[in-house]
């Protein structure tokens, strides 16, 4: 066995992750770095339109960072620098996150408008030492508006902050009812409120206001508020007027003109569709008057103009009448309209679930006294009561008390954790059973859950490959699609003489067809299902192009320490001989290894306290370098270590006895030792140990050996499952590590990869994965850490295990395993792949059902009526329908 498997275990893997030099000119990531500056390099001198969040890892709470502002620092170009200018404008009362890229020296602040300003910070950037660029700061602003919820809606704010004065870029979420600007430091909030509600939306709240708080409270109301809503119920009125209309035409046959306008003559069932078609087309024409405003061919304008065309041509006709497909389309659509808010409202309330994990109030102990105060008012360092049964309000460290606390909400974890003084606790997790008092150790809006609430909500900035190509198609589709209404109802009449009305109606109906927004709905909402139910299950997704990757890539690299193993060395096997017991060894080996600060040492000693075994008096302790080491037990020289350290001091390990020392053999059955009570280690015991994966420790005293002692990094118990149903998914699992092959080929045999690749240093890991991808054209790389952010950087996919309170990994990795729970890859996996699924069949459904309404409406076969309720609504309910579906995929318990 080699000296690096006796003493040094898998230091490419497990050592590496320990350490972590506060020095950023030294952190050993240069890989990682190199590829992170890489990806924001072409945004130098540009307005990011999304929140960075990903990459801070910093605050992004509205009440904490309710601002920020971008700085242009040319000279700060290496991490000393990055954290001079961070410390000095971390003095500032008000900062929230500060993300310094030295990479492209610029500088992105979270800050409170209400307690500092960004010419404060541009003096502490200064102060520091470092010149900013002339040019305007800039800060990030998330705007409520809670009625924009389709793509139309989103193209009708995004023209009206096009020339709102003071805007530099901006981020439209239809999901989310949020409009994210990114506005020059001197930007007028109001002005850009005021051009927001001039498309015809309201604002009920931006970032850190108090509005803001209110509108969650209305937009997290019932659902089935939408259906008692002012539209709603003028809806059911004018669907009232519309049924009474056609039952004194059709039922009672009432053809009496009760009333005359400028000559032109009513009937009453005329009368009654005009009343409802004025009640039910009242929010559509004032939708539609924004449209045509800022000049947007959406669906509000188009209906617009089919109701008032059908009306005119009343009015213009004579005798024919299109009052009652004008009463139709208003109703049908205003149906179809709240149809598509209790949707959107389906989708928003996946996500509300996670910002409603913490509470709103904490109990914190002041001077002894316990004292009720909101969240956003603890401060660093105080300590918060948490009772039975009560929301842990904080991310902090347990300072009195014992407790189990479910932590399902942040990591997915089914069974409760035990927690007790010294351990970490999370924001929003449930303390089930005893009294904590846990210490603040993060701000509020600075959480774990407050970053993966912040993820969840930017993960829509992140398109996917089909979001951008429907956004590209519907472009076409709707112009294309007018042009085609108006030849229908044009060119039949006038070329071959057909009816008008008839070709009319037919006209109308197409312009119905025009309308994109179930196909322009059917990724988005597909991903922010995929990505809240995988965030409710303890798995942070960063956007939707990697939830498409992962449920498309063809192979899977693992890292084997921390993440196949536990990552902590444990005793596995203890071999007493020469009559010695299991516990004579333990307590030699625990005296011996009680100095050594080496990990195989620190697992002995643990394992020996757990078991109970008494500690022995200690003198005159010696390490042998590369060897063991050796120290006086109650006044008896001992020593442990190596194989070949035993046979230096001259011992016989090809024949050792396990016998007791009472029992004498004779000489007939001694030279049958080897199968009457006698061990070879060197040609059995050890290399059988040593094949799987195990260090081998031996003990005793100058005169004979007491026993074997083995070390391992101990498989996850669930490791072997998860790699076979990855497997039985079709993907080729590939292990990597540092360690040598010997212990590699060992451990790959246990859990049952396919391949393993050892002796890698983390660049190494990097060359692994690209040949991987070169093979398979598309990989997941799962790691544990920092030591292996170069190769999650460089997989098609990076996933992190136990990330939960771990800024790094939250930063590194695409995809983020908030346990260490690494059975939650098949899920992960599943979901991703069910999520493309989903997409593929609400994309083309889409397509499809306005194709076959399409090539129906010439023929007569399809009606207003039948295009809005399947064309629009009927879609819109469909691929929302679909995509919830992935919200009941759940980890296999």
């Amino acid at each position: 066995m080699s000296e690096h498997d006796e003493r040094d275990p898998d230091p490419g893997d497990g050592a590496d992750a320990s350490t972590n030099p506060p020095d950023g000119d030294s952190c050993g990531c240069d890989d990682a770095c190199e590829v992170e500056g890489a990806s924001e390099s072409g945004a130098a001198g540009e307005t990011r339109t999304d929140s960075s969040v990903g990459e801070s890892g910093g605050d992004s709470s509205p009440a904490a960072n309710s601002a920020r502002a971008e700085f242009s620092v040319p000279d700060m170009d290496c991490a000393s620098c990055a954290n001079k200018v961070e410390s000095s404008v971390r003095k500032l009362d008000g900062v929230g996150d500060v993300d310094p890229r030295a990479t492209t020296g610029r500088l992105v602040v979270g800050y409170d408008p209400d307690r500092t300003t960004p010419d404060d910070i541009r003096g502490n950037i200064e102060g520091a030492g470092y010149a900013v660029e002339d040019g305007p700061s800039t800060r990030e602003v998330s705007f409520t508006v809670p009625d924009m919820d389709c793509a139309s809606c989103a193209g009708k704010v995004e023209n009206a902050l096009r020339g709102a004065p003071g805007v530099l870029s901006y981020e439209t979420r239809p999901t989310t009812g949020t409009a994210v600007v990114t506005l020059a430091a001197d930007a007028d909030l109001d002005s850009v409120v005021s051009a927001i509600e001039a498309a015809g939306y309201e604002v009920t709240g931006t970032d850190g206001d108090e509005a803001d708080a209110d509108a969650d409270a209305d937009t997290g109301t019932d659902r089935e508020s939408v259906w008692r809503s002012t539209r709603a119920v003028k809806t059911w009125i004018s669907g009232g007027f519309l049924a009474a209309g056609i039952a004194a035409e059709y039922l009672f046959g009432l053809e009496l003109v009760v009333a005359s306008v400028l000559g032109v003559s009513f009937t009453v069932a005329e009368l009654l569709y005009i009343f409802g078609a004025a009640l039910g087309g009242q929010a559509i024409l004032r939708n539609g008057y924004y449209s045509a405003k800022n000049r947007s061919l959406d669906i509000d304008f188009l209906m617009s103009a089919a109701i008032l065309s059908a009306v005119t041509a009343s009015l213009i006709s004579g005798p024919t009448s299109l009052y009652f497909e004008a009463a139709t389309l208003a109703f049908l659509f205003s149906v179809s309209e709240l149809l598509e808010r209790y949707s959107m409202d389906r989708t928003r309330d996946s996500l509300r679930e996670l910002m409603d994990l913490s509470p709103d109030e904490a109990t914190v102990l002041r001077d002894g006294v316990e004292t009720v105060v909101p969240v956003e008012e603890l401060e660093l360092g105080d300590v918060v009561a948490v009772k039975p049964g009560e929301k842990i309000p904080v991310d902090g460290t347990v300072v009195t008390g014992d407790s189990a606390v479910n932590q399902a909400p942040i990591t997915g974890e089914s069974v409760p954790v035990d927690k007790a003084e010294g351990d970490e606790v999370f924001a929003g997790t449930v303390n089930e059973a005893g009294y904590l008092e846990v210490r603040v150790e993060s701000a509020a809006g600075d959480d774990t859950l407050s970053r993966i609430v912040s993820m969840v909500e930017d993960a829509q900035s992140n398109k996917t490959e089909r979001e951008q190509f429907v956004e590209r198609f519907s472009s076409y589709y709707t112009p294309v699609m007018v042009v085609v209404a108006v030849a229908v109802a044009a060119i039949p009449p006038i070329a071959f003489g057909l009816d008008w009305v008839t070709w009319f109606v037919y006209g109308i109906t197409m312009l119905v067809l025009a309308c994109p927004c179930a196909f322009v709905i059917s990724t988005p909402v597909s991903v922010v299902s995929g990505i809240t139910s995988a965030a409710k299950n303890g798995v942070l997704i960063k956007g939707g192009t990697h939830l498409e990757a992962m449920g498309s890539v063809e192979a899977v690299a693992v890292d084997k320490t921390g993440t196949l193993t536990k990552g902590e060395l444990t005793v596995t096997d203890v071999v007493p001989l020469n009559g010695n017991s299991e516990e004579d060894v333990l307590r030699c080996a625990r005296g011996l290894e009680a100095r050594s600060e080496h990990p195989i040492g620190e697992a002995i000693v643990t394992h020996a306290e757990g078991t109970g075994v008494a500690a022995r008096e200690v003198d005159d302790f010696e390490s042998v370098t590369g060897k063991g080491v050796r120290a006086d037990l109650d006044g008896v020289p001992h020593f442990a270590g190596k194989p070949g350290f035993f046979e230096e001091l001259g011992f016989d390990l090809e024949h050792v006895h396990v016998t007791g020392p009472d029992e004498v053999l004779s000489e007939d059955i001694r030279q049958l030792c080897d199968r009457h009570g006698c061990l070879n280690l060197v040609e059995d015991t050890i290399p059988r140990l040593q094949s799987e994966g195990k260090t081998v420790v031996v003990v005793g005293t100058e005169d004979a050996l007491e026993g074997l002692v083995a070390v391992a990094d101990e498989v996850r118990p669930d490791a072997r499952e998860t790699v076979a149903k990855l497997r039985e998914a079709g993907l080729s699992v590939v292990m990597l590590t540092g360690d040598n092959e010997g212990t590699a080929r060992a451990i790959a045999e246990q859990v049952g990869v396919d391949d393993f690749r050892a002796g890698l240093l983390p660049e190494d890991k990097v060359a692994a994965v690209e040949g991987l991808l070169d093979e398979y054209g598309s990989v997941a790389m799962v790691g544990d850490g920092i030591n292996d952010a170069p190769a999650l950087a460089t997989a098609t996919v990076g996933v992190a295990m136990g990330a939960a309170g771990t800024d790094t990994a939250l930063e590194t990795a695409d995809i983020a395993l908030m346990a260490d729970d690494l059975s939650k890859l098949p899920y992960l996996y599943e979901l991703s792949h069910r999520a493309n699924g989903v997409i593929r069949q609400n994309i083309w459904a889409s397509l499809a059902i306005k194709a076959v309404l399409a090539v129906g409406v010439p023929f007569g076969y399809v009606s207003v009526a039948l295009a809005v309720l399947a064309g629009d609504a009927g879609m819109t309910m469909g691929v929302t329908g679909n995509a919830m579906r992935l919200a009941r995929i759940r980890p296999d318990e």
